[in-house]
């Protein structure tokens, strides 16, 4: 699997693809030309022309139609990869961060053959049909102007316009099972089907603010989130949460990478927010402006967090090197901490080799560093853990003093919050057997809807239509099928979720206690150098003998990266477009095939 796993396609408008990606993307391919014209000259051949019409023009209708068909086919695969809290994922091996192009290659396809669908109708005669068309033209309406905002370059360049224009999929899916009927519909439900019991799952828990217990500001304009959380919620490192400060802006939901270890600190969740737009600018003017004597309040909501990856991925390679740009460090914050962790408690742990290759603008994004120590401390020996960090600031020569002390003079402040009664730890929103109550509300949840759509087939629609199908309205019976599909998710979860609420509310009373710090730990770019017994053994003395500071130039990751020994190292970059694409080169090239690199992962 290790040449499977490889980049084989990295510039390009799939991004970075390894080559099982490209081998399933090319059998699904062959899977919608063998459905097309499988159906298309199965049409030709018993093609029927109607009084007034052209063969060309019935053949274009047969045409379109099987391309709304293929269409749909791309449409039952949609969702999958966007159910963020579904087991599913994970079972086949997938997280929801790494998946989502996946959902973006099957968007692009859906569209670009319901566009063709449609369009290819405007040149046929808009007949009264059994099909609705109004709907039809609604849903491809809705639909391209998501599409059209999930352009690359309007999504990043105008960001919120895509995220608020991608809530129409609720108008696609409306319009579209108007358009279809509920018979074809059912050809797209499973898909659906998950994706609206996980975002009304996520709606819930988003409904709640949880405890915020400080925030540490560092010098380069970022700010660490500690959450309180309970100990029974244990996340992977490189997990991804979603945050929400009403203060800030009540619509707004950002992610942000996980850096806090299950480990090393089990009741505590952090995340660092780097300034770098509106949103985030405006969050950490507000916590600046808090007084850091006296606690603060600040009420947050999450979603998450959701994991993307296991501990076991990075405890089976002989070397880690983990490549980051700028704020791309966090995903790797977590990982450093839990292996840390690990060789420090247990004796005879076999923790990989690490290397870390972090690019920086400025001297005072060398802070970033800092993360790696957490406020709440935890860390004892760590001289059995083999780390090396190599950082480089490439918009600054060396200072003249030679210290890299010098570099970083500014040291982290710390911002305490003060506790609210409403205020809850982040706890599993389904307890602790999340998988098995989630298998309970998808199949409680389905149960009710079907009992409710016999019910009323039974009681009320045979009553008026007979079974004839002609009487009572198709349009009607599509939304009163919607309906109760909503109705079963809605009663289900909920029962769920208020069922396991109970279980919270007496964990959240054990982890109220929480002893908040009265202080951030020195950063270690500011500790003397020798002369001092215990600052020489501590955590902060051994990561700043690991790290070597270069100014002034740019890593040359082909040189690095290929001077790595053994057959099992795993690479990983995080940060601009630009750096996972070089990263990708270098992985895909002859010249490190003889590295065996095991893994290649890759965050947006």
């Amino acid at each position: 699997m290790t040449a499977w796993r490889r980049p084989v396609l990295v510039r390009g408008p799939l991004g970075v693809v390894t080559a099982i990606e490209l081998a399933f993307f090319l059998m699904f391919l062959a899977l919608l030309v063998w459905f097309y014209s499988a159906f298309i000259n199965l049409d030709l051949s018993k093609i029927h022309v109607k009084p007034g019409e052209k063969m060309w023009q019935a053949k274009l209708d047969r045409a379109a139609l099987r391309l709304g068909h293929v269409g749909t086919l791309c449409c039952a695969f949609l969702f999958f990869p966007v159910a963020r809290g579904s087991s599913l994922l994970q079972l086949i091996g997938l997280t929801s961060e790494a998946s989502i192009k996946y959902h973006v290659w099957l968007g692009n396809l859906a569209m670009l053959f319901f566009a063709a669908h449609g369009l290819c109708y405007i040149t046929v005669k808009w007949a009264r049909t059994k099909v609705a068309n109004v709907p039809g033209e609604l849903a491809l309406l809705s639909g391209l102007v998501m599409w059209v905002t999930a352009l690359p370059r309007v999504r990043c360049q105008m960001f919120e316009l895509f995220f608020y224009a991608h809530h129409l999929y609720a108008v696609f899916l409306m319009f579209f099972a108007l358009h279809v009927g509920v018979a074809f519909f059912c050809s797209v439900l499973p898909g659906v089907f998950l994706f609206m019991v996980d975002r009304y799952l996520r709606f819930l828990q988003s409904r709640a603010r949880v405890r915020l217990i400080s925030a540490r500001l560092l010098a380069c304009d970022a700010v660490e989130l500690n959450f309180c959380k309970s100990p029974c919620l244990t996340h992977s490192p490189m997990s991804t949460l979603f945050i929400n400060v009403p203060c800030v802006s009540r619509l707004q939901w950002h992610p942000f990478t996980v850096t806090s270890s299950s480990s090393l600190e089990p009741d505590r969740l952090s995340v660092v927010v780097k300034r770098a737009g509106s949103w985030t600018e405006k969050l950490y003017e507000t916590i600046s402006s808090l007084p850091p004597s006296q606690p603060g309040h600040l009420d947050v909501s999450v979603e998450g967090p959701y994991s993307q990856t296991t501990p076991a991925s990075f405890l089976q390679y002989d070397s880690l090197v983990m490549i980051s740009g700028g704020g791309g460090i966090t995903p790797f914050i977590s990982v450093i901490r839990l292996l840390i962790h690990r060789s420090g408690t247990a004796a005879e742990a076999v923790t990989p080799s690490l290397l870390l290759i972090a690019v920086f603008k400025t001297s005072a994004d060398l802070a970033m560093l800092d993360l790696i120590v957490p406020a709440s401390g935890g860390f004892s020996d760590v001289s059995r853990l083999e780390l090396r960090i190599e950082a480089f600031v490439t918009r600054e020569s060396a200072p003249s003093a030679g210290d890299v002390a010098v570099a970083h003079k500014v040291p982290a402040e710390e911002v305490l919050f003060k506790p609210s009664p409403s205020h809850a730890p982040i706890t599993p929103l389904l307890g602790h057997n999340g998988w098995l109550w989630l298998a309970a509300v998808i199949s409680s949840s389905f149960f009710i809807f079907l009992l409710l759509v016999g019910t009323v087939q039974r009681l009320y629609i045979y009553p008026v239509d007979g079974n004839s199908n002609r009487v009572y309205p198709w349009a009607a019976r599509t939304l009163l099928n919607l309906l109760f599909l909503c109705i079963g998710i809605a009663v289900a979860a909920s029962a769920a979720v208020l069922w396991n609420k109970r279980g919270s509310a007496e964990e959240a009373k054990q982890v109220e206690n929480v002893v908040t710090p009265a202080s951030s730990p020195a950063t270690w770019l500011d500790k003397p150098r020798g002369g001092n017994a215990e600052v020489e053994s501590s955590p902060l003395h051994y990561l700043e003998q690991a790290t070597t500071v270069h100014f002034g130039r740019r890593p040359d990751l082909r040189g690095m990266l290929l001077e790595i020994g053994g057959t099992n190292v795993s690479v990983m970059a995080s940060g601009p477009p630009g750096l996972l694409e070089d990263v990708a080169t270098i992985c895909s090239s002859h010249s490190a095939r003889n590295l065996h690199f095991a893994s290649i992962s890759f965050s947006w």
